[in-house]
């Protein structure tokens, strides 16, 4: 899904985003370099249902972060500009690895995982982990979700999520976050400066 058809989306449903800021220091997120644990997880990729781990990206430069398909506006939205990184980087996109982890794994099966990730760009690997698993890397990183109460047979329930995405380096260190990179005028140049800035130290 393009980000210009998404724009279309909600624009019609009359939804206003506010503008994206760029930070300081030559970065267009913030620099946490030192601040945030590496990059620490064991998850089930969605697309092949191989158990992966931090060690399965090294060498790669990652953006990670969560959501869920059935999200309306935060994930499409954001897998909508990070899609168009990729189209930035060129060949260097070979060298990033986007990171989906689903926080809400009772709808969000490989298959739909699978269908929604490839509807952006080949470069996302969807991500389930069990209620342990994903606790863990939340807790990690400092991220907060939640269910909202639902019967068992109810599926229309929402689901509550940070929406930073987080950027390690090659050797899992982690070195920026773009907390807001889910609106229309976010700075897909200043994004992209970012993933060569780390791709080149």
């Amino acid at each position: 899904m393009t980000r210009r058809a998404l724009l279309r989306r909600m624009g019609s449903a009359g939804l206003v985003v506010p503008l994206a800021a760029c930070n300081e220091a030559g970065w267009y997120g913030e620099n946490v370099s030192g601040l945030l644990p590496d990059l620490s997880f064991t998850m089930t990729r969605a697309q092949n249902g191989t158990n992966v781990t931090q060690a399965d990206y090294e060498g790669q430069v990652v953006a990670l972060f969560f959501g869920f398909t059935f999200c309306p506006d935060i994930c499409p939205m954001t897998l909508s500009n990070l899609s168009a990184v990729v189209d930035q980087l060129g060949e260097d996109a070979a060298k990033l690895s986007i990171l989906f982890v689903t926080v809400d794994p009772e709808r969000d099966t490989p298959e739909v995982m699978t269908k929604y990730a490839a509807a952006f760009t080949p470069c996302v690997d969807g991500l389930i982990g069990t209620p342990n698993q994903l606790a863990r890397l939340a807790r990690r990183l400092k991220v907060t979700y939640k269910i909202e109460p639902h019967q068992p047979d109810d599926l229309t329930y929402d689901v509550s999520h940070g929406k930073s995405v987080y950027v390690f380096d090659a050797q899992g260190d982690a070195r920026v976050i773009w907390p807001g990179f889910d609106t229309l005028q976010a700075d897909i140049a200043g994004a992209t400066g970012d993933i060569r800035r780390v791709m080149s130290a």
